[in-house]
């Protein structure tokens, strides 16, 4: 993967050099193989590049001569059928993110029709006097923009565009909202003022400086579930699953995959293993504390039935403790999502020996895995709740106000999920696939794989895939008190010992216990942050770090979380140790 910056000037000047020097250093880790850069009289673009395909020819930017030129963070898994649909249209490069760019040139804005893969695309376009951005419709690949009355700017992270000095870091009050009572804030207004996200799907053109033009591309097919008898279910999930896992496999470098005990993972790892000749290379996390489900054995024994090599990564306090303060400080746009832990040691593990890592990311989003569909299609009488129908901070009497907005883009992803035809328990996972699921979710990935430069990839987030799995009978993911049921019926008829139908508990990391044997100590440093005395009434922090409890670790577990992120991301202060220390040295001013 790679990073992308870019900025176009309002009154045609060229724009500022060192702007574009600082976010291409701010996004380094992106981009450990190269840096290219392009300017044409307006705009000028930056590119940081993670080689993966086309290792020798593929740098950015790619341009046609007299022509638009484009720099991507993507992978384009139809390149070579693109390429031949152009038919004799010249290529310089082998590079995958060629050929969207010969498609602009064709189609016009309608180029983004044609991609399979995930992208955040800028293109300049001289001659009409735009520039296009685009993000892939799952929004796997982040993409972020300001508008000020001399310039746009975008990048691949925020903190370029802090770290070059376009705006200053302060927080957007009705996101931090969302992040205290969901763990993430949703929608298009990231956790920093004036900073925003282009949607899952959007294409944005500016000219001129300002946004001219906005249009969306859909992820998820219309229409209601398809009928379907099970033979022909297992036989078209086999086949698109075989094809997505194919097309995300497309390296010139190595890779492997994250396994957990879980049905996504071993369904990727039962796929990988077909198609390779050489043993997959599996990475699990798994963690030393009691009353929590150690994943290791499981991962191990399906690794050992496909003969995948696992590599196992054993998570303790002391490296929580530890490590916090950068893991906080790689999420730039914060998710208080407690796996940024395992993925961010994962993804250091894995680095040292492949490039490119495929994960299960999208599997409940698809296949109706998780238990609030179940609990959103119940009854109110037996139990039935809306999702995401109580914050963090409910009733807990810490925080100065409860957010009164923080459901709002919950609300809005709801909306834009009904469709007509659609069935209930679709309205419910696309609402997950265009809130959730971008903004928690795959901001994790990323950001937790690109601190490392590895590159994430999300098989179950695929425009083809999605086809057929969106639209499978609601009865075939959602069978009783059983979520995932038609792959569980195909993963248990092609690897028995992954116990598909056997109940698991969800991943989970030990936080709350970590932090309940620290809480005596912990509790007053954290009430003594500025960014939290300004969200928190007096006197409730510390005691809320000594009491037990599901929701009361969950609430302290945010807290910490966001008073690490400030302290990097608004105060600008680099952790200064462990998080007892990095805590104990920010300004009480």
């Amino acid at each position: 993967m790679c990073g992308i910056a870019g900025v176009m000037t309002s009154n045609g000047g060229p724009p500022d050099q060192a702007v574009l020097e600082a976010m291409a250093k701010a996004l380094a880790h992106r981009g450990p193989d190269g840096t290219g850069h392009y300017r044409a009289g307006d705009t000028a673009m930056v590119h940081r590049r993670l080689a993966v395909i086309d290792l020798v020819t593929g740098d950015q930017p790619i341009m046609i001569k007299n022509g638009p030129a484009l720099i991507a963070n993507a992978e384009i898994y139809n390149y070579r059928e693109l390429a031949a649909d152009l038919g004799n249209t010249p290529l310089a490069t082998r590079s995958d993110c060629e050929p969207p760019l010969h498609c602009y040139r064709r189609y016009g804005l309608d180029f983004v029709d044609s991609l399979r893969g995930m992208y955040a695309i800028a293109i300049h376009d001289p001659a009409a006097d735009r520039l296009v951005l685009a993000r892939d419709p799952f929004g796997i690949k982040p993409l972020y923009f300001l508008e000020r009355p001399d310039l746009f700017a975008f990048a691949s992270e925020p903190q370029a565009l802090i770290a070059a000095g376009l705006i200053a870091p302060a927080v957007a009050k009705d996101a931090l909202g969302e992040l205290l009572q969901l763990q993430y804030a949703g929608g298009r207004q990231s956790l920093f003022a004036g900073i925003e996200r282009v949607l899952p799907g959007e294409l944005l053109v500016i000219s001129h400086g300002r946004i001219v033009e906005r249009h969306r591309r859909a992820a998820l097919p219309e229409g209601p579930p398809e009928r379907a008898s099970l033979g022909q279910a297992l036989a078209r999930l086999d086949q698109a699953l075989e094809n997505s896992v194919h097309a995300h496999q497309q390296a010139d470098v190595p890779f492997g995959m994250f396994l957990s005990g879980g049905i996504d993972s071993s369904a990727l790892l039962v796929l990988m293993a077909r198609l390779n000749s050489r043993p997959v290379r599996a990475y699990t996390a798994g963690f030393r504390a009691a009353g929590v489900a150690d994943e290791r054995a499981q991962a191990r024994a399906v690794a050992q039935a496909v003969g995948a090599e696992a590599v196992e990564v054993e998570i303790d306090s002391a490296q929580f403790w530890r490590r916090l303060p950068e893991i906080a400080a790689a999420v730039d746009d914060a998710c208080a999502d407690y796996a940024v832990v395992p993925t961010y040691l994962l993804a250091e593990r894995a680095a040292k020996e492949v490039k490119v890592i495929l994960s299960g990311e999208g599997g409940d989003e698809m296949l109706a895995g998780y238990g609030r569909y179940r609990a959103a299609l119940r009854p109110w009488w037996r139990g039935g709740r809306a999702m995401r129908a109580r914050g963090v901070f409910d009733r807990l009497n810490v925080l100065r106000e409860l957010p009164p907005a923080w459901r709002d883009s919950v609300a809005a992803a709801a909306v834009n999920a009904t469709a007509p035809g659609r069935s209930r328990l679709q309205i419910l996972q696309a609402s997950d696939c265009v809130d959730w699921l971008p903004n928690d979710l795959l901001v994790k990935l990323d950001r937790c794989l690109m601190a490392h430069g590895l590159e994430g990839r999300t098989p179950f987030l695929d425009v083809e895939l999605a086809k057929t799995l969106f639209r499978l009978p609601d009865d075939m993911k959602l069978s009783g008190d059983v979520g995932k049921w038609l792959l569980r019926q195909w993963l248990d008829q092609r690897l028995p010992v992954a116990r598909a139908f056997e109940r698991k508990r969800g991943f989970t990391v030990p936080v709350a216990e970590w932090i309940a044997e620290r809480g005596v100590r912990l509790g007053p440093l954290i009430e003594a942050q500025p960014a939290i005395r300004a969200i928190c009434r007096p006197g409730r922090v510390a005691p809320l770090y000594r009491a037990r409890g599901k929701h009361a670790g969950f609430a302290g577990w945010t807290l910490l979380f966001y008073a690490l992120w400030h302290r990097r991301h608004i105060l600008g202060l680099a952790p200064a140790g462990d998080v007892f220390e990095t805590l104990a040295a920010t300004p009480r001013d």
